[in-house]
């Protein structure tokens, strides 16, 4: 016999009025929900977590950048160009060349966080919630 699948709402409709009008106020803003989930659908492609995981080792040049992840250098200027604009890298100017890194501590422990999460869910069987 096959468990139950969960429930997706409640049985019995009840709000709870001094729960909902005290968590309304703890909720993100409306213009930072669309910067996180513009973040996080930046990191949705393979192509930029390659990129991401590269900046996490340390800067690199445009060069050596693309070919590490095996794009072009036009392809990785690209992507490079749009991880900035997220604030995601950044770049700095030597000479001729340009060198990008991870844009600050917060990028690396995002990054090696949700790698974790995905690690460990590959190695543990998933608990179920009573």
């Amino acid at each position: 016999m096959a468990a139950a699948e969960p429930a997706e709402a409640c049985d019995v409709f009840h709000i709870d009025p001094a729960r909902v009008a005290g968590l309304r106020g703890a909720l993100i803003a409306p213009s930072s929900v669309d910067a996180l989930a513009e973040t996080f659908r930046a990191l949705g492609d393979p192509t930029r977590v390659r990129v991401l995981d590269a900046l996490s080792h340390g800067e690199l040049c445009v060069c050596d950048l693309a070919q590490l992840i095996g794009l072009s250098q036009s392809a990785t200027s690209h992507q490079l160009r749009l991880l900035r604009a997220l604030r995601l890298v950044r770049s700095r100017r030597a000479g001729r060349m340009v060198f990008y890194t991870l844009d600050d501590r917060h990028i690396v422990t995002l990054f090696r966080q949700g790698l974790r999460h995905v690690e460990e869910a590959a190695v543990k069987p998933r608990r179920r919630l009573a």
